[in-house]
Order: structure tokens, then C-alpha cells, then sequence
């Protein structure tokens, strides 16, 4: 299946309606990670300490799941609430600077997310998707929901 909906186009970013020179802004930007972020690691020590085998950011794989274990066809990403839009529908009204930058920019990732779960789904993968904040609040469960998967695929 192909995805139809029209993609969101993201202006430049406009230095001007923020309050950091171009210099700090790249500066800050650059701390934020991608990968190996502090719930990614943990997550991944967990399901490892389970004796879950698994690959990290797979480029085979639409989106590059942060998890991937191609054996149960199953790709795991652990989103930032900001970056994926938690809550959006009463976020996106709490955005004060630059919302002409930021609004389109974190609605082009749910975007993206979606198309990418469409993707890995047409491939047979079953796409599990945690937030951050899960992952910190109630790792078990989290691992628990993976295992169960897991152990689901065994049994059939």
C-alpha cells in the first residue's frame, strides 16, 4: 500500500522568532540525541537481560527502528514525546516560540511515523511504539508487552 496523504511541508528554521544566536541554537540542537538516548539504553539492558537478541537502528528496515528482531518480524521505536507529538491536540497550543517552525515540523514526524508504520506493516512487521516517558515510568511493562509478543510467535 502506498501512502497517499500529502506530505507536510516544514519551513526553515526562523532565527529571528526564537532568542539564540544561529552559533547557540546549533549548539543546542546538537546535544539533543537520535540515538542511544537514556530510555533507548535502558530498554535495550532489559530486553537483553531477558535474553532478547535484537539489532539497533537496522538501515535494512524502513524508519531505522531504534529495536529490531528480524526472527519475530518485529521493530520497536521509543519516541520523544516532544519530537513525536505526545498528546498533540493539547501540546500544540502550549508552543510559544517559533510555532510557525515547530507546529508543522513535529506534525511532519507523526507524519512520518505513520507512513513508516504502513511501511514495516506491508513487510509483515508488527511495529510496537513506546514513548519515552513509558519507558522510564513503567519498563516492565513495556519489556512484559515485548515478551508477550515474543513468546505468542514461539507457541504458533
Amino acid at each position: 500500500m502506498v501512502y497517499k496523504e500529502e506530505k507536510i511541508k516544514v519551513p526553515r528554521f526562523n532565527e529571528a522568532s526564537g532568542f539564540y544566536t544561529t552559533k547557540k541554537r546549533s549548539k543546542i540542537m546538537s546535544k539533543i540525541r537520535g540515538k542511544n538516548t537514556k530510555p533507548e539504553l535502558l530498554f535495550r539492558k532489559a530486553l537483553w537481560a531477558k535474553g532478547v537478541r535484537y539489532r539497533v537502528n537496522s538501515k535494512q528496515l524502513p524508519g531505522k527502528p531504534d529495536i529490531s528482531i528480524k526472527k519475530y518480524k518485529l521493530a520497536i521505536f521509543i519516541d520523544g514525546e516532544f519530537w513525536h507529538g505526545y498528546n498533540w491536540d493539547e501540546k500544540r497550543n502550549t508552543i510559544k516560540s517559533n510555532r510557525g517552525f515547530w507546529t508543522p515540523k513535529i506534525e511532519r514526524n507523526m507524519q512520518r511515523d505513520k507512513e513508516v508504520n504502513q511501511q514495516l506493516h506491508d513487510l509483515g512487521f508488527t511495529v510496537f511504539r513506546f514513548w519515552e516517558t513509558e519507558i522510564k515510568t513503567d519498563l516492565d511493562k513495556c519489556i512484559n508487552d515485548v515478551l508477550v509478543f515474543i513468546t505468542a510467535g514461539i507457541i504458533r
